[in-house]
């Protein structure tokens, strides 16, 4: 059976993170994804870790392995011009295109979405950068902490009074990612209604401040500043606190909720307790109610607390580590993980599809190792011979 994307032919000629991840949402889901990466290198995140078995071998990156599931992958010297060439001819016969270098990278090299486009009028070229393709910023380096700094995240993670945090990982590679998919695809979608390509322009920073665009709309509304509150959800209670074998995430926000559970908590005056009576009462008295919560916390599991919360209808949660998520009995019934088997690292499990399609098939195969392809693509496709790739090969065009 044919997967959603199947048919659609994607040129990846991306690296790290957010262009990967964009392209491997479009491979999971049957896109042809030709991964096209610097001879004898390849993607830099080959050289990122965790490595399998501790071994610091290019093709055992569990990111690198994680990003790239069900592409092709060539390798192709694009500083050359003989690789220029080669690339234009992949570029006639694909549907899309996705980098995410510097923007003065692709114009440099005469790859520029209006050269392009005159190759294949109907590309679809999707472009990931730190700033997007404009602005003063344009140019400007940056990391995952930049990112998470410039797009206001931080601004609204730590604790009052003190110093921003960074999100964990590299959320705001991943959002970039994502948003890189929903945009290619809804270009996708226009050039298959209008017949005409696009460029889509993502930036980093973008990404990062519409997923916390409540923080200016609350600017503009009221002229305040969203502060820092660590933990803390409002009203309360509502925060991670520690219970008798870890931590648990104790919410009870509403005004049922927090009367269900000082019922619970075998305290049912608490409810009508002048300093907890209202979301107004809870919060100007939020440390006297966590010092009344946690006591009792720490009598209990948190197995046992996320059981009798949920017959309550109390929103309580567990943190969870990567332990307790490959063993969860809910995701496994699920079929979230899925086993790849790759010839440098055997069988590895991989977190699986982010969205259902009914009955349309999901599958993950394994990363390409450097160069895998080379053969199939260059020669099945563009019409080289063994030759030509020796030669190639050779000259370091390959």
């Amino acid at each position: 059976m044919e997967q959603a994307l199947s048919g659609v032919r994607v040129l990846d000629v991306t690296h790290y993170i957010a262009g990967p991840y964009c392209t491997k949402l479009l491979a999971d889901y049957g896109a042809e994804v030709v991964k096209v990466e610097r001879p004898g290198t390849g993607d830099g995140a080959r050289r990122i870790g965790p490595f399998y078995k501790d071994d610091p071998h290019p093709e055992k990156s569990g990111l690198f392995l994680y990003l790239n599931t069900n592409k092709r992958g060539v390798t192709l010297n694009l500083k050359s011009e003989t690789g220029i060439k080669i690339f234009r001819e992949l570029v006639a016969d694909a549907d899309i295109l996705v980098e995410n270098f510097n923007p003065r990278v692709m114009p440099s090299l005469g790859l520029d979405y209006e050269s392009l486009e005159r190759i294949n009028p109907g590309l679809v070229m999707t472009s990931i950068s730190n700033f997007g393709q404009t602005g003063p910023y344009r140019d400007y380096k940056a990391t995952e902490i930049v990112a998470d700094a410039m797009g206001g995240w931080m601004s609204i993670i730590g604790h009052p009074g003190r110093e921003p945090l960074k999100p964990g990982g590299n959320q705001a590679q991943f959002v970039s990612g994502l948003f890189g998919g929903v945009g290619t695809m809804t270009a996708f979608h226009g050039r298959e209604l209008t017949g005409v390509g696009q460029h889509v322009d993502i930036s980093l920073m973008d990404a990062v401040l519409y997923i916390q665009m409540n923080i200016t709309q609350i600017y503009h509304y009221h002229e305040r500043i969203t502060g820092r509150i660590g933990n803390m959800v409002l009203p309360p209670p509502g925060s991670i606190l520690p219970c008798r074998d870890g931590y648990i995430g104790a919410i009870a926000v509403t005004n049922s909720q927090w009367q269900s559970l000082c019922e619970w908590m075998g305290k049912p005056e608490l409810a009508s307790d002048e300093r907890f009576l209202t979301r107004i009462h809870r919060t100007e008295n939020v440390d006297e109610l966590i010092a009344t919560l946690i006591p009792w916390l720490l009598e209990h599991d948190q197995e046992e607390l996320l059981s009798e919360a949920q017959k309550r209808r109390i929103p309580f949660g567990i943190p969870a580590a990567a332990d307790r998520l490959l063993n969860s009995e809910h995701l496994n019934e699920r079929g979230y993980f899925v086993d790849v088997e790759h010839p440098f690292t055997g069988k590895v499990r991989y977190p699986g599809a982010q969205f259902g399609l009914g009955d349309l098939p999901y599958e993950l195969k394994p990363a390409p190792l450097l160069g895998e392809h080379n053969e199939e693509i260059y020669c099945r496709r563009l019409g080289y011979n063994n030759k030509d790739l020796v030669k190639l090969r050779e000259t370091g065009v390959i």
